[in-house]
């Protein structure tokens, strides 16, 4: 399945560009925005449907997530490093991609729709007090949900998942009832990102029809410089891995290579976990630490996709040459450490908390047609970026605790 999903988003992107070249190349400038225009349609349904998921799927992942915390708080000691090791993780992951697409700009240049750069030159102002009054806690919920307004969302999420946690029945009904829709929702993203084959190749041959093959050479130094982003992230990791380990890690380095390639070309990192959990276990992570990390980072320490965000939603913002203040930046950072943490397991959950994230800094959502264009060429080098950081994250616990063994020794 995985592969023949690969097979047609390739198949999408070439179609799209040729088709798009065509238009642009034999047809008249108005024909050709007409015939742009069309396309797009198809892009705004897909879009629309993206929004339409978010505010019950946000809820749902976040209240279930956090009512079953009461077992990684059990743990004591392990649960509590894990976690501290998690969000500095996360928060240096998100920082890197903020950095390097400030550094590199891949956005700047690329000549918007201007309709939509001037809404979004007026649209992203948000001011301290308007965020603490008006962009934390709802005064409605079912408001914050109608205007998909995350960040009030999340924070109802966590009283709902803190209460169910705190009851000593821990509420068996409603708590089920949570899983049930999540699972739900789940099903219906799975769906609607069955249906992005076609909406990449309507976004792509679309922008090509109007901009030309220029386009691509933008895609070009976007791709790069996430890759690029990703080295950093990678070299940091590797070196916090010899740092607390030692240098028996370069071992471990090259025990998760088939882990990372499978990851990297199925884009997903789900693919990869029972062959990263053996490496761990070959490498001396004692299997009762292996166990418990490997699958709360799969919840709570998606590294490659959280620096994704940052870097995508700031390369749209440039794009439509929005400048955010450092206080904004500050907020997305926060905002994203806490979005990213509900998705876990979601297809394509990157699209959909940069879909959020454009909402709630009132950027334009086409361009989240800009992006979705070469989304799977970057999904599959975060897929392999979450491994690494999943398996860097397991051994350093493992090794805090005392429980790494090496295994020519045992």
């Amino acid at each position: 399945m995985n592969r023949t999903f690969t097979i047609l988003v390739v198949l999408a992107m070439v179609l799209g560009v040729a088709v798009g070249w065509a238009v642009h190349t034999y047809m008249p400038a108005d024909s050709a925005k007409s015939v742009a225009d069309n396309l797009s349609i198809i892009t705004t349904i897909f879009l629309r449907a993206i929004k339409m998921i978010i505010a019950p799927l946000v809820f749902a992942t976040l209240v279930a997530g956090i009512a079953h915390m009461e077992d990684a708080a059990a743990v004591g000691r392990v649960g509590i490093k894990t976690m501290a090791w998690f969000i500095t993780a996360s928060i240096i992951s998100l920082t890197i991609g903020l950095v390097m697409v400030q550094w590199l700009q891949p956005g700047v240049g690329v000549a918007p729709d201007p309709h939509a750069a001037a809404a979004a030159a007026t649209g992203a102002q948000l001011t301290l007090k308007e965020f603490l009054t008006t962009h934390i806690v709802p005064d409605s919920i079912i408001k914050a949900m109608a205007n998909n307004e995350i960040l009030p969302i999340v924070v109802f999420s966590i009283f709902v998942g803190t209460a169910v946690a705190s009851i000593d029945d821990r509420a068996p009904q409603v708590l089920a009832l949570v899983e049930q829709i999540s699972a739900i929702m789940l099903k219906v993203t799975g769906y609607v990102m069955a249906a992005s084959p076609l909406a990449i190749f309507a976004a792509l041959a679309s922008v090509v029809a109007t901009k030309g093959l220029d386009i691509i050479g933008a895609y070009a130094k976007f791709v790069g410089g996430f890759y690029l982003s990703l080295g950093v992230l990678w070299a940091l990791l590797f070196l916090a891995l010899i740092v607390f380990v030692g240098p028996r890690a370069l071992r471990l380095i090259a025990g998760i290579r088939q882990p990372m390639l499978l990851a990297f070309s199925t884009a997903s990192s789900e693919a990869a976990y029972p062959g990263t959990l053996e490496a761990l276990q070959k490498f001396g992570v004692s299997r009762k630490v292996a166990s418990f990390v490997l699958p709360l980072g799969y919840s709570f320490n998606l590294d490659g996709s959280m620096m994704y965000c940052t870097f995508a939603t700031l390369f749209i913002a440039q794009i439509y040459g929005v400048e955010l203040t450092l206080a904004q930046q500050i907020t997305m950072l926060g905002l994203l450490m806490i979005t990213s943490k509900g998705m876990a397991g979601v297809p394509k959950a990157s699209i959909v908390v940069i879909a959020a994230t454009l909402a709630y800094f009132k950027l334009p959502e086409a361009g989240i047609g800009l992006i979705l264009a070469v989304d799977q060429l970057l999904d599959m080098g975060r897929s392999a970026t979450n491994v690494v950081g999943n398996s860097v994250a397991s051994a350093v616990v493992a090794k805090w605790e005392g429980q790494v063994e090496d295994p020519a020794k045992a």
